[in-house]
């Protein structure tokens, strides 16, 4: 077992040393770019203005014979694009595949200065973020990369949800985790083909009445697991998200999950489709009402300490910290958002 005055030390001599807080930044949307197509790529100098994070996908939804050129296309795309304020992040194949290892040593050896994160798909457990940990912190030193480069990893297996808490807690470079909801189906045997968002047999009704016809609702299918995700990552300091809505024609049931994970405390999403990039920022940003009323609560309150009434409403310690929760979040949507910033007034 690695001692804790150990843990924030490098895993390779002259890689950089790990982060002891994340750095503080906007991810509502990581949005998802297919690499290997070229039209995809020319798009990317637009879309790096529009959302908190491109990533360059080069796993699940890459066909196998376009796997290499994905890798090479991210490298271009990386190399060509001035992202700004915008994350650049990569999801490599998982570690069980003949690509992963490729994946790994090529972009790091070729844009290493320039990524963010690496997300890890399929992660089973601690051991999989510790070998992937210490490739990086050896290729880093290799290639002389300024900064660690973080790792974020996908829950879509049974055996990674049974995991959850020492997942988030393997490595000072453990960036956030994001549910991915179609494997995590397939893992578990659950009998659906949606990826994310509910469906209308997993339901509750409603007690009878007579012969008048019994009212069903609706659950979330994911409600247990996002709960368990956003405890095991906030236990340890690092970042929820809420991964992919398949349907992209509707809108109204993306803008729900997306939203319920929000809620939950998830601080993005994923969006596949350039009409989600809005819904994420929507949603993941805090909305103007509760922010006017977060800042009563914080003039009225400024240490934080006793009680006072706002509105009929009474508030304390525990509401002082939910107050500060939403307007942290406004402050850092209205650095890059001016439009926002105005609503807020901030």
């Amino acid at each position: 077992m690695k001692l804790p005055r150990n843990f924030f030390k490098p895993l390779a001599i002259g890689a950089p040393a790990p982060y002891r807080e994340l750095p503080v930044r906007l991810e509502r949307m990581i949005h998802f770019v297919p690499p290997h197509m070229e039209k995809m790529r020319a798009k990317v100098p637009d879309l790096a203005k529009q959302v908190d994070v491109a990533l360059g996908n080069l796993e699940d939804a890459i066909p196998i014979d376009a796997k290499e050129a994905a890798r090479s296309g991210f490298i271009e795309m990386a190399r060509n694009v001035d992202f700004g304020s915008t994350g650049l992040w990569t999801r490599i194949n998982a570690l069980n595949s003949p690509w992963a290892l490729d994946d790994i040593i090529d972009v790091v050896a070729a844009i290493g200065n320039k990524l963010d994160v690496i997300m890890l798909p399929k992660v089973d457990g601690p051991w999989d973020i510790a070998y992937l940990d210490q490739l990086l912190a050896q290729l880093e030193a290799k290639h002389a990369i300024g900064k660690p480069i973080l790792i974020h990893a996908i829950l879509e297996t049974a055996e990674g949800v049974k995991n959850v808490e020492a997942i988030a807690a393997a490595s000072p470079r453990m960036h956030g985790m994001s549910l991915g909801p179609a494997d995590l189906a397939a893992s578990r045997a659950m009998k659906t083909t949606r990826v994310g968002g509910g469906h209308p047999d997993y339901m509750v009704l409603a007690d009878p009445e007579g012969d008048k016809p019994r009212a069903g609702y609706q659950q979330d299918l994911w409600h247990y697991t996002v709960g368990k995700m956003v405890d095991a990552c906030a236990a340890n300091a690092i970042k929820p998200f809420y991964g992919p809505f398949g349907d992209f024609a509707d809108l109204a049931a993306c803008e729900s999950q997306f939203r319920n994970a929000f809620l939950q405390g998830c601080v993005g999403a994923w969006s596949l489709h350039p009409t989600q990039i809005a819904i994420a920022k929507k949603v993941y940003s805090p909305d103007p009402g509760e922010v006017a009323f977060a800042l009563k609560i914080l003039e009225a309150m400024p240490d934080g300490a006793g009680a006072v009434m706002i509105d009929g409403k009474m508030q304390d310690d525990a509401t002082w910290k939910q107050a500060k929760v939403i307007v942290d979040l406004a402050k850092l949507v209205s650095e890059k958002d001016a439009e926002m910033a105005k609503v807020y007034g901030l």
